[in-house]
């Protein structure tokens, strides 16, 4: 399914998008929003591989908003002014859609989202979306795919992990936005080093990195508090055990 997200500040121009979205059998609504400021704070939490965007919004227009996405998803812009369209193009827009829009124009920003994706899938082998070790250069590293690209991530850089139904957050140090990459929690427990334990259904930690232990959280920094799930209890109380100095 392709995780879609609309945005438009005018109610019923909104709903008619989410309407249409739902008539798409490979299109699954994430969110709705009625602001591109309410969009990021989505975008922040919830994966999303295309957007529907109005672009005359009040506070952060949709143009601003899609210039300032550090990683951004496929964008259909939907405005009722024509100027628009050079300007959409320049950030790589897929479509734009003229309003008052009917379904097959929709239909058709539609089939262009799906034929992108499948392209960018196949050339990156989006199927057996696994991290690649570098050992041979650096054991120390490795790739990931994420949002059309694949990048390279240095292990101790590594906080946590944490799962959320097919996706992973990977968090690093010094970046404040996690990478989200298509991979099962099993597939990267067994791929990554020692140093890292599942502590958790939904997160793995870099043991390198816990600053305390408290009952049953560890503690990664002053706003970050992890639960140990009971079925991972007893292998982190003997890693402890292991690394205790005292009585």
């Amino acid at each position: 399914m392709i995780r879609v997200l609309a945005i438009d500040d005018e109610p019923l121009a909104l709903q008619q998008l989410v309407t249409y979205i739902s008539k798409i059998p490979f299109f699954e609504l994430t969110a709705q929003c009625q602001s591109a400021i309410e969009a990021r704070e989505i975008m922040d939490c919830e994966p999303v591989d295309a957007i529907f965007c109005d672009i005359n919004m009040p506070d952060l227009s949709g143009m601003d908003f899609v210039k300032q996405l550090p990683v951004r998803p496929l964008i259909v812009f939907t405005t009722a002014y024509s100027e628009y369209a050079i300007e959409g193009y320049k950030v790589d827009a897929i479509d734009y859609l003229l309003k008052p829009f009917g379904f097959t124009d929709f239909q058709r920003a539609a089939m262009k989202i799906k034929e992108r994706l499948s392209s960018v899938h196949t050339q990156q082998g989006i199927s057996s979306n696994e991290p690649v070790n570098t050992v041979g250069e650096s054991s120390e590293s490795i790739f990931i795919k994420t949002d059309y690209k694949t990048i390279r991530i240095t292990l101790s850089d590594i906080r946590y992990i944490e799962g959320m139904s097919e996706y992973l957050k990977i968090y690093l140090a010094n970046q404040p936005k996690p990478v989200i990459t298509l991979l099962s929690m099993k597939k990267m427990e067994d791929f990554l080093p020692k140093n890292f334990m599942r502590i958790h259904r939904s997160y793995i930690v870099n043991l390198d990195m816990v600053q305390e232990v408290n009952k049953n959280r560890i503690i990664m920094d002053t706003d970050t508090f992890l639960p140990i799930g009971d079925n991972y209890k007893e292998q982190f109380n003997d890693y402890l055990t292991s690394h205790f100095l005292g009585k």
